[in-house]
Parts: structure tokens; C-alpha cells; sequence
């Protein structure tokens, strides 16, 4: 049941402010400037409301002007409890049981009312997915008009903002990796949706008219299992389609015609490309990797292959690597002149953005937390990252590793926070938060 704070009765008269919106994965992750995002929080402080989600899922929201979107799968079946950390003694995959409804819902950003609550798909389980895993994984993607909301080996569905179905696929079924499902989100550019589907049988890259849902192309990938989210990298020479991948990192222009690809991720790949201006990190960490945990700076214009030999530092289009730098789930962030790692098992490591120089490495967090798996994120200059048990971990920026402040919501929370329209929004089990500086 949706709820309200005492101070959002206070405030519901107030417009959310006009700023960036948070269209998809990874895409409101700043907060450079002094305004009204918080530095501290709790379930009560500084919370402009929050609302509860029904069902489970671990993908953002995302948010366009007044509206948020969500997606979620309520099941008629109690579904097991995911269990926080690593998962070295349960790793295969199991078949979530019942039946089950997968969601997309609109909440009003100034309230967190609901504004509708939509049917996508609805049925049994196909395939078997991480127990640390959910059926709506996959961050939605909107473009203010339209949300379209991608739910792996289940289908795509696209919605308009008013909640009206204009079309929907059910997507092939294919066996992923140990069992542990899918998690790559669809990305959208000039009309285009664009989504991965790395697995065990048939992995693929493809296009779709977003307003149609038509297929505009479709790329087989000599690849296993992988669970980044594609990225569109528009640089100085050219607007490129890249993803990785364990066996190759690769980058395609926008009609699906391999430009570079590169070799040397670990074994399993699932943090995702992001760009700087005209530089590509590229990252990967699985923790049972002894020799492959790394982190790319790559150059624009590259064609063909470019990796590099292990333990090599450059080339013409690698600026350079750090060979055991990366995080096995969260995406790396840049600040200014610094880019952070957050690792899984509570370490912040700092390093040169344009160089790869290290600054510091492996310093604890502290505060007894233990497992990250969301990526994170900048207030005025703060690494702000999110432990699993629901606590934000307010770190200062800059070459100086310095704890400042502790934020408990008091809930799981697996799923990266956005920031968009002078709000933070953070998803946590069985809640939405929506955070504002608010005294």
C-alpha cells in the first residue's frame, strides 16, 4: 500500500524541479552541484515520500519530468529469500516457481502515487535465474513518451506514459550460464531500441523500431553468458554501439557492422561500458578470476582488433589498463579527474582517470558492510556507494579517502539509485525512496 511521509503532505503542492532526467541504466549518476539532493538520510530524514513496490525486482527506476517508472514480477508462489554477498557454495541456478505477473508501474514523482500499474506478461517461469536474482532484473528505458520495459527471456513490452499497451514480443528462451538468468537492460537512440542477449546457446545483438517493435536487425555474437548493458558511446568521430563481453568486448555502429573488438575481461562479465567525453572504460571483476580483473580507458576512431597482451599498459587507441582493478558487479564512476571502483565486498580504490595512475587501493569502507552489488554514485563531488543491507556510504572525492557519512533505509537493496530532477531515488526489496534535502 502506498504511503507518505508526514513532511510530503506538507509538500505535495511543490513541483519537482526542472533538471536531467534518468531515462535508463546508469544514466543519473550525478549530482555535481549544491542544491537538493541530500547528503543524509533514513527512512524517516530528509525522505520526500516513499512508496511500496509489490512483488520483487532489482532493476532503477527511471524517471522523465513528473512521472517514475518501475518494473517489478508479482508471483502467486512465496519466491526464496535472496541472500546477501557471494554465492560460492549455491551457485546453480533455480526455476522460480508458480505462476507470475510481470509489471511496469507510474508513480508521480512530486507524491509517489500510483498512477497506473500494468500487465506486460504473465505466466510460468521459462527458464532458471541466480537465487541472488530477480524476474524483473532488466532497468526499463523512456524517452518522456514511451517506457519500454525488457524482461530477458520473458519478452519486451512498451507502454505509453498514460499506461497504454502499444506493443509487446515475447523474447527466445535460452540457457544462460550455471542457470543464473539474464540482466542486460535495453538501451534506446533515434528511435531505436537496442538490446543483448549473451547465453549459452544462441547469444545475439538487435535492433528494434522503437515505436513498432519491428526488428530492424539482428547480429549473431560468438559469445557465453554476459550480463553488462550495451552502451551507446557518441565521441568525437562517430556514435558507436558497445558492449562486453568475456570472450570479446565489441563495438558496432548503429546498423550492427563490427568497428573494434578487444580480448582480456575476466571470465564473467557484468559491469557496463560508460563514457567520459571521448573516453570508454570498460570494466570486469568476477572475484574467482586470479588473473583478469580489469579496467580499460579507450580511445575513439579504434577499428579492428586492439587488445592487448597481459600485462601490457597501451596501445594506439588503449590509453591504458589497470589489469586487477575491477569491480565484479558495480560500474565504475569519474569524477573530475579521479575514476572510483567499488568492489563487492566493501573496498573503494581510486585511480587517475586519464592515466590509470593509482591513487589509493582496497580501502575498507567500513561500518560492518560487507556486500556491494549496486553502482555508485556522485553528489557534489561524494562517492556515494550501496551496501545491500539498504546503507549508503557517503565517501569523500578526491585523492583523500575519507569516511562522512552512514544512510540506513532499513531494507535489502540491490539496484542502482538514479538521481533526476533535484531528487534521489533509491529502490530497496520492497520500497521506493524518493530523498530531498528537506531541512
Amino acid at each position: 500500500m502506498h504511503r507518505l511521509t508526514i513532511m510530503t503532505w506538507l509538500l505535495l503542492s511543490l513541483a519537482v524541479p526542472a533538471g536531467e532526467n534518468a531515462p535508463g541504466f546508469l544514466t543519473g549518476r550525478y549530482a555535481d552541484q549544491q542544491g537538493t539532493i541530500p547528503l543524509v538520510w533514513d527512512e524517516t530524514r530528509n525522505v520526500l515520500w516513499k512508496a511500496d513496490i509489490p512483488g520483487t525486482g532489482w532493476s532503477s527506476p527511471v524517471v522523465w519530468g513528473s512521472r517514475v517508472f518501475v518494473t517489478t514480477a508479482v508471483s502467486d508462489t512465496k519466491q526464496y529469500e535472496p541472500r546477501k554477498g557471494l554465492y560460492i557454495q549455491d551457485l546453480q541456478g533455480k526455476l522460480p516457481p508458480g505462476e507470475h505477473d510481470w509489471r511496469v508501474l507510474c508513480l508521480d514523482a512530486n507524491s509517489g502515487k500510483v498512477l497506473w500499474n500494468k500487465r506486460a506478461f504473465q505466466g510460468p517461469m521459462q527458464s532458471t535465474i541466480h537465487i541472488k536474482a530477480s524476474l524483473a532484473s532488466e532497468t526499463p528505458v523512456t524517452d518522456g513518451k514511451h517506457v519500454w520495459a525488457y524482461f530477458g527471456n520473458v519478452g519486451i513490452a512498451c507502454f505509453d506514459v498514460e499506461g497504454n499497451l502499444i506493443w509487446k514480443e515475447k523474447t527466445p528462451v535460452h540457457k544462460t550460464r550455471m542457470g543464473w538468468g539474464t540482466g542486460s537492460s535495453p538501451v534506446l537512440h533515434d528511435g531505436k531500441l537496442f538490446y543483448v542477449h549473451d547465453n549459452e546457446e544462441k547469444s545475439f545483438l538487435a535492433a528494434l523500431d522503437a515505436k513498432t517493435g519491428k526488428q530492424l536487425w539482428h547480429v549473431d555474437r560468438k559469445e557465453g553468458s554476459n550480463w553488462g548493458t550495451p552502451f551507446i558511446w557518441t565521441n568525437s568521430k562517430r556514435t558507436e554501439l558497445v558492449t562486453a563481453g568475456t570472450g570479446k568486448t565489441r563495438s558496432y555502429d548503429l546498423n550492427g557492422k563490427l568497428l573494434w573488438e578487444l580480448q582480456g575481461m575476466s571470465i564473467v562479465s557484468i559491469p557496463s561500458p560508460f563514457a567520459v567525453g571521448d573516453t570508454l572504460y570498460v570494466s570486469s571483476g568476477y572475484v574467482l578470476d586470479p588473473k583478469q580483473k580489469p579496467v580499460y580507458a579507450i580511445k575513439p576512431g579504434a577499428s579492428g582488433d586492439i587488445s592487448l597482451p597481459y600485462g601490457g599498459t597501451s596501445n594506439e587507441y588503449i590509453a591504458w589498463v589497470q589489469w586487477q582493478a575491477g569491480a565484479y558487479h558495480p560500474t565504475p564512476i569519474v569524477s573530475g579527474e579521479y575514476l572510483y571502483v567499488l568492489l563487492d565486498r566493501g573496498f573503494l580504490s581510486c585511480y587517475k582517470a586519464k592515466t590509470g595512475e593509482e591513487v589509493y587501493r582496497n580501502r575498507r569502507i567500513g561500518g560492518g558492510a560487507s556486500a556491494f552489488t549496486a553502482s555508485p554514485w556522485i553528489i557534489e563531488g561524494k562517492v556515494c556507494c550501496l551496501s545491500e543491507d539498504g546503507e549508503t556510504f557517503v565517501l569523500q572525492g578526491g585523492p583523500e579517502f575519507k569516511f562522512l557519512h552512514r544512510n540506513p533505509l532499513g531494507d535489502m537493496a540491490l539496484a542502482t539509485p538514479v538521481i533526476a530532477n533535484g531528487s534521489l531515488y533509491i529502490r530497496t526489496k520492497s520500497r521506493l525512496f524518493c530523498l530531498r534535502q528537506m531541512q
